[in-house]
C-alpha cells in the first residue's frame, strides 16, 4: 500500500485538510501505515497535481481542505480491485530471534521479554483508542473496527508467542 492510496481512502470518507489527515492517521492508520506530517503534505501536493484530489475550501493561514475527485476515487477502486498486497516478508524482530544464540541467556530473555512488553503496550494503546473513538455505522467506522480487531489480535499473538519463546530458552546460564 502506498501513502497515496491511504490518503485517497481517507478522503473518500470525507474532505479534510492536511492537519485533519495527520490526525486521522494517528487515530486510525498509524498501526498499519504510519506517516509523518511532511510525507502527508508532500503527497497531497502530488495528488492535487495529478488531479486525484482538489482543493475544496481554503481558510486562514493557508489552510486547504481537500476532496477526492472522481478520477481519484476510480484510482482508489482500481488499486483495491486489481493490485495484490505485497507480502511483508522482512521481519527484523524475527531475524534477531534466529541469532539469539549469540547472546547470553540473560540477554536473550531480555530481548524476548521486550517483545512481550511492547506487544502488551501496543494492545493496551489500541484498546484505549478503541474506547476513545466515536464509532458509528458508516463504512469507515465499520471497516476501521475490523482493522483494529486485527491489530488487537496481532498484539495478543505476539505477546503469547514471546511468552512461549521465553519458556523455550534453556534454564542454564552459559
Amino acid at each position: 500500500m502506498s501513502l497515496r492510496h491511504a490518503l485517497l481512502g481517507l478522503l473518500s470518507a470525507k474532505p479534510a485538510s492536511g492537519y485533519d489527515l495527520l490526525g486521522r492517521f494517528k487515530e486510525s492508520l498509524a498501526n498499519v501505515w504510519p506517516a509523518t506530517q511532511s510525507q502527508i503534505y508532500t503527497e497531497l501536493t502530488k495528488l492535487a497535481d495529478d488531479g486525484l484530489i482538489a482543493v475544496s475550501d481554503e481558510g486562514p493561514r493557508g489552510r486547504k481542505e481537500y476532496t477526492i475527485t472522481e478520477v481519484g476515487r476510480e484510482q482508489l477502486r482500481t488499486w483495491m480491485e486489481t493490485t495484490e498486497p505485497k507480502p511483508n516478508t522482512r521481519n527484523e524482530m524475527l531475524l534477531r530471534v534466529f541469532f539469539l544464540g549469540e547472546l547470553s541467556p540473560a540477554a536473550a530473555r531480555e530481548y524476548l521479554t521486550g517483545i512481550e512488553e511492547r506487544a502488551a503496550r501496543g494492545h493496551a494503546e489500541l484498546v484505549a483508542l478503541k474506547q476513545s473513538v466515536e464509532w458509528n455505522d458508516n463504512d469507515f467506522s465499520r471497516h476501521g473496527r475490523m482493522a483494529m480487531e486485527w491489530g488487537e489480535r496481532m498484539y495478543t499473538m505476539n505477546r503469547e508467542w514471546a511468552q512461549w519463546a521465553l519458556a523455550q530458552l534453556p534454564e542454564r546460564e552459559d
